[in-house]
Parts: structure tokens; C-alpha cells; sequence
């Protein structure tokens, strides 16, 4: 009854939100209170408050009691006690507005400011993170934290404990007063209601293994279908949807499988319960134990009344109540799951970190390995030095890439070591590590910002005119030039119709500006034709002048004049020379080269 305007759009439903979750997150309810102290003060405020509009809500409902008893109960009708119960019920419903609105208030507060401050954490937290944990855990996981379980946050904080604290007193309140009245037919009353919360409560009796069966279906739907967004270029390309919706379906189905068994175990106590939290059913309970108990000369017509008036309304105050619970169950798991990756273990920082000298790069006996098993990279061992070229070649699948990615300790080396200047990477600052390095993937990544902005990603204090510079070295300022808005032109999802040349040379850009002595370039041209090769090889040239340069390249006649190249094959360091030297050896490079030669040719 109190909050009844609440959640008149509300229906009771015994399946509870299937957003993230399982078994052991269920048991970790302690997160959900870690994570709301910073925000506890604004929350108790909100639950007073609610609990005072709740018990104000019900003033008026009392007053029409108490007015229609009055007119029943005596044969002389007392003016001054009608216009008090109109006063107080008038008074109530005023309260009730004001109390509930700057309940809502504080407790949408307190989700923007908690809300806040977890997001600059999640970000904060992924900043620091091992790019392998990503590459474990998908982009799906990583949105539902984001998106689903900071959504479910909101609905708890904004919503939930609210409206949970102002059901519960509005149950209180209505039953001490029926109480008052007659308390025959507040037994009978409670009786239907308690019906309805053990029906409910068998409905709900396996909810953990059934919403664990859910979330792992959801998670394998979420997966297939980023999958399937991500890569719909190679699948157009290859024709490999098929697969990929194999996978998508497979997931749908279990999904459907899981929520047919949950159905079918519940539906009957699921109907039970519908039924016994029905107004109707209530009024009609009551109207037929009421008469019996007026026939008996047990209960009065005017004493009645307040049963069919208060009595028929208190389910849409257990809906609420029921509904607040199973919010308070979702928050736990999101809390859960964002305390789960807010523990995660960010990259070691040194306690003094090292300044390195110079910029030479030495691979010590490098090994790597992802699943602690099969080893990617294979005790290679190198010395990169400043204003020298070092190649890295290979099969497919060699390590090339992965062994790049130890540099920046995107991936932490599980054997050896890998110094710049002397000093371990490890033993360095990340802030100074990344610092000192220019990275260009052939994936390129454009902020959904201005093309400034993107060129100064590294070096945001760099004036305009540096930029422009830094564009004119990278071969490309032309092309900004004639774009709409020129270096305010805003890059959307299409990059603001760039083409795959076009974009690598603004990388370069970005990366020439940064003025970093470490240049680390991965398939750079592997994928542009003669043209935007020709234009992206020019600037790599500007961007590499002086520096140490370490080149991943599948075209091997883009490395011929490179001073060594390395040449891996299932993850060890097979051969490594000058290009002339490695042709003479005979050896896979030789063969490779062969091969690349041939196919041109052709």
C-alpha cells in the first residue's frame, strides 16, 4: 500500500535477474558492504526516510478507515472526528510526496557518486593490468562488469534498499494496525500472505544451481556474439559464420535448456504463489471469513472495513519487499564480480624503480609461456642496439608477436630477461618503460576524438604546431588537410573515412610526436597495397631515424637492408644475421625468402 505507486507497473515474478554470477558469488556478500561504505551515510538517510514516507503513506489509507468505522459504528456521526481523520490523511499523503522524493534524491546521489568512483577504479585497475588477462577474458566479461554489473549497482543503491526498507515498515504499520482491530481476521489476513511467501520461497529453493546453469549459457552467448561482431570482416571474407553461429546457437540452446528445467521444476509453487499475492485473492479470503464472522456476532460491519480496505493491499507491499530482496541478491554478485577485478593483480612496480642509460635493448635467454606448458617463446637471446634496425621473421605462429609484447611487459617473461639500457624492464617504471618506446600495430586503434587529440594521445601537452609537424613527417598532413574539419575533424567508428594507409601513418604520427628512442613496429604494411606502403615506408623512415628499431614484417624485401634479422620458428631463436648472410646460410630464411620470390612472380 505505502509504496504501491512504485511499482504499480511491477509484476510479481519468482526468477530473479540472471545478470552475472553463480555459487560463489553468492557467498561473498561482504563485497557488496565493502563496496557501498563509501556511500553508507547517504544510504542510512535514504532507508529513514523511505521508512518514514512508507509509515506517512499510510495515513491516508487509515483516515477512509477510520471514517467509514466511524459512520458505521455509531448512530450519530461526529463532524470534528470526519474533518481530523481528513486533516491527518491530507497530511500524509503530503509527507509521504516530500519524504519519498528526497529519499529518491539521496539514494540517486549516492549511485552517482558511488558509481563514480567505481568506474574510475575499474578503468584505473584495467590501465595496470597484464594485457594476457584481457586476451583470457574477453571483451564480453570485461563489458558486463561495465555495463550489466554497475548497472545492477545502480538499481540496488537507487532503488532496492529504498524501496525495500518502505515495504517492510509499510507491512509493519498495516499489520499493528489491523491488529488493533481485530485480530481473528489478522491471522486470517497473514495467513493468506505467509502462503504466498513459503510458495515463493519452494519457487526459489534451487536458485543458485540454476542461475549458475544460466550464467554460464549467457556468458558463452555474450562471447559468440563479440566474437562474431568483432571479427564479421574475416567471417565475410572466409565464410566462417557458419562456425562461429554453430557456437552462438549451441550457447542459445543450453541457455534455452537451463531456463525450461528452472521453469518446470517452479511452475507449479511459481502459480502459487501469483496466486496467493493477488488482491483479488486476498479481498476474496476476507470477504468470506469477515462475513463469518459477522454472522457469528464475532466482528462488526464497521470493523470490517479496514480489512477490505488495508488488508486487500498489503501484496503490493510484499512485491516490493520481494523484489528489493532479489535486488539486494543481484548487487551482491555485481559487487562481487567488480571487487573480483578490482583484487585482480596489476603489474609488479619496482619499490625504486631504475633509470635506464641508453637505449640499447638485450634479449637475455627470453622465454614465455601462456598456459604455463607449450613455450611460446623459447630462450632467445639478442642485443638491439640504438640507431639499428633488428628484424624479427618467421612462420606463422613463430612467437613474433609475442615476443614483442614482452618489451612493453604487456606480458611478463616467465624465463630470462629483458633489459633496456642496462636495467631490467622490470626494474622500471611502467610510466617510463612505455615512455621510452613508440608502438605501431598494424591493428590500429583511433579514439572516437579529434584528429589532434589523436596524434597527442601520447604527449598531450604538445602544441599544435608539433603536431602539425609530427604529421608532415608521417606523410599525412595532406590528407587531414582535406578532411571536413581538418585536425578538429572528430574520428568516429569509420575513422572518418581514412583509408587502412592513412590511419598507420597517423599512428606514425602519433608515434614520431611522442619522440620516443624505441621504436617497436608489428606488420606495419602487412596488410596495404603498393601505393599506401610506399607512403607508410616513408614515414617509417622519418620515425625511425637514429633509434632502435625492432621490425615484425611478413614482406621480407620491407627488411633486406634491416642490420640483423631474427629469425624464429616454433618460438627459438632459429637463425640471425644480415639478410645477405642468411640467404647464404641456406637455412629457413632462405627458404622463406624463396618462396615469397616465387609467389610475386607469379
Amino acid at each position: 500500500m505505502g509504496n504501491n505507486h512504485a511499482h504499480s507497473h511491477h509484476e510479481t515474478d519468482v526468477t530473479p535477474d540472471i545478470s552475472e554470477g553463480g555459487k560463489e558469488h553468492l557467498a561473498k556478500s561482504d563485497a557488496l558492504w565493502r563496496l557501498l561504505r563509501p556511500v553508507r551515510i547517504k544510504l542510512l538517510f535514504c532507508a529513514i526516510l523511505s521508512a518514514l514516507g512508507a509509515a506517512a503513506g499510510f495515513a491516508p489509507y487509515i483516515a477512509v478507515a477510520e471514517i467509514a468505522r466511524n459512520m458505521l459504528g455509531s448512530q450519530e456521526v461526529d463532524g470534528n472526528t470526519i474533518w481530523m481523520w481528513v486533516i491527518i490523511g491530507a497530511i500524509g499523503a503530503c509527507l509521504r510526496l516530500l519524504l519519498v522524493f528526497a529519499s529518491s534524491r539521496l539514494g540517486h546521489y549516492a549511485d552517482a557518486e558511488l558509481l563514480h568512483d567505481v568506474r574510475v577504479r575499474i578503468v584505473s585497475k584495467l590501465g595496470v593490468l597484464p594485457l594476457g588477462w584481457f586476451r583470457d577474458s574477453g571483451s564480453g566479461a570485461i563489458k558486463k562488469r561495465m555495463t550489466n554489473d554497475l548497472e545492477e549497482m545502480h538499481q540496488l543503491i537507487a532503488h532496492a534498499l529504498g524501496e525495500l526498507v518502505g515495504a517492510g515498515v509499510a507491512m509493519i504499520v498495516g499489520f499493528t494496525y489491523l491488529l488493533m482491530i481485530d485480530w481473528q481476521m489478522s491471522l486470517i489476513t497473514m495467513a493468506v500472505l505467509l502462503v504466498m511467501v513459503v510458495c515463493y520461497r519452494i519457487a526459489m529453493r534451487s536458485v543458485t544451481t540454476h542461475m549458475s546453469r544460466l550464467l554460464a549459457a549467457e556468458g558463452r552467448i555474450s562471447a559468440a556474439s563479440v566474437e562474431y561482431a568483432d571479427g564479421i570482416s574475416v567471417v565475410k571474407t572466409f565464410g566462417t559464420g557458419g562456425r562461429i553461429m554453430q557456437r552462438f546457437a549451441a550457447a542459445v540452446k543450453e541457455h534455452t535448456h537451463a531456463m525450461l528445467d528452472w521453469v518446470t521444476e517452479t511452475k507449479y509453487s511459481s502459480a502459487a504463489s501469483r496466486l496467493f499475492s493477488s488482491e483479488m485473492t486476498v479481498l476474496g479470503v476476507v470477504m468470506i471469513a469477515g462475513l463469518a464472522l459477522v454472522a457469528a456476532d464475532k466482528l462488526t460491519m464497521a470493523n470490517l472495513l479496514p480489512f477490505l480496505i488495508i488488508g486487500v493491499g498489503l501484496p503490493t507491499s510484499i512485491m516490493p519487499a520481494i523484489q528489493g530482496g532479489q535486488g539486494i541478491r543481484k548487487g551482491r554478485v555485481a559487487a562481487s564480480n567488480i571487487e573480483e577485478l578490482l583484487n585482480r593483480t596489476a603489474l609488479m612496480e619496482p619499490d625504486q624503480p631504475k633509470k635506464p642509460v641508453g637505449h640499447k635493448v638485450e634479449l637475455d635467454q627470453v622465454s614465455f609461456s601462456y598456459d604455463g606448458v607449450a613455450q611460446a617463446v623459447d630462450e632467445v637471446s639478442a642485443v638491439c642496439n640504438p640507431g639499428t634496425v633488428t628484424a624479427l621473421v618467421g612462420p606463422s605462429g613463430a612467437g613474433k608477436t609475442t615476443l614483442a609484447s614482452l618489451l612493453p611487459r604487456f606480458y611478463e617473461v616467465t624465463g630470462g630477461s629483458i633489459r633496456i639500457g642496462e636495467v631490467d624492464v622490470r626494474d622500471m617504471s611502467s610510466d617510463r618503460l612505455l615512455s621510452s618506446m613508440s608502438l605501431v600495430f598494424q591493428d590500429v586503434v583511433l579514439l572516437r576524438d579529434t584528429v589532434t587529440e589523436n596524434i597527442r594521445i601520447g604527449r598531450p601537452q604538445a602544441s599544435e604546431e608539433e603536431v602539425r609537424e609530427a604529421a608532415k613527417a608521417a606523410h599525412i598532413h595532406h590528407v587531414i588537410e582535406a578532411l571536413p574539419e581538418g585536425y578538429n575533424t572528430v574520428l568516429g567508428s569509420g575513422s572518418g573515412g581514412l583509408s587502412g594507409g592513412e590511419k598507420q601513418r597517423l599512428t606514425i604520427a602519433r608515434a614520431i610526436l611522442s619522440k620516443a628512442p624505441i621504436v617497436l613496429l608489428d606488420e606495419a604494411t602487412a596488410s596495404l597495397d603498393p601505393d599506401g606502403e610506399t607512403a607508410v615506408q616513408a614515414a617509417l623512415a622519418e620515425l625511425s631515424a637514429g633509434k632502435t628499431v625492432i621490425v615484425i614484417a611478413h614482406r621480407l624485401h620491407t627488411i633486406r637492408n634491416a642490420d640483423q634479422i631474427l629469425v624464429l620458428d616454433q618460438g627459438k631463436l632459429a637463425e640471425k644475421g644480415t639478410h645477405n648472410e642468411l640467404l647464404a646460410r641456406k637455412g629457413l630464411y632462405s627458404r622463406m625468402w624463396a618462396a615469397q620470390q616465387k609467389g610475386e612472380s607469379e
